[in-house]
């Protein structure tokens, strides 16, 4: 079964700007916290944003203001808009999400990744 999909990932130059998506399923949309990480090539994965139920928000420091992560409760989507990307940001960056409803017990999933390069 297939509980998020991410997508919006793409090619951009240093200083481009990229929105991601993540579509849930509304078990996961409606329970606890879901997020944004990334992997680099070679590096274990990171947190980049994660929001809470109850809306408190939190940012990885290398953020600096430039990302902002926010979700759509209607459409169950997940956002994380971009902005001034770094060669270095460029990683496979995945949706988080978690729910007991296939288990019975609190489960996180995770989508498959959506890429995003950043390179001139």
């Amino acid at each position: 079964q297939v509980k998020l999909v991410e997508s919006g990932g793409g090619s951009v130059h240093p200083g481009g700007s990229l929105n991601l998506s993540c579509v849930a399923s509304p078990s996961i949309f409606s329970a606890y916290a879901m997020g944004w990480y990334r992997q680099v090539s070679g590096m274990q994965r990171e947190s980049v944003a994660v929001i809470s139920s109850d809306d408190s928000i939190n940012y990885a420091d290398f953020v600096k203001g430039r990302f902002t992560i926010s979700r759509d409760v209607d459409k169950k989507t997940l956002f994380l808009q971009m902005n001034n990307l770094n060669p270095e940001e460029t990683a496979v960056y995945c949706c988080k999400g978690g729910d007991s409803a296939s288990t019975g017990y609190y489960t996180d999933y995770w989508g498959q990744g959506t890429q995003v390069i950043v390179s001139s």
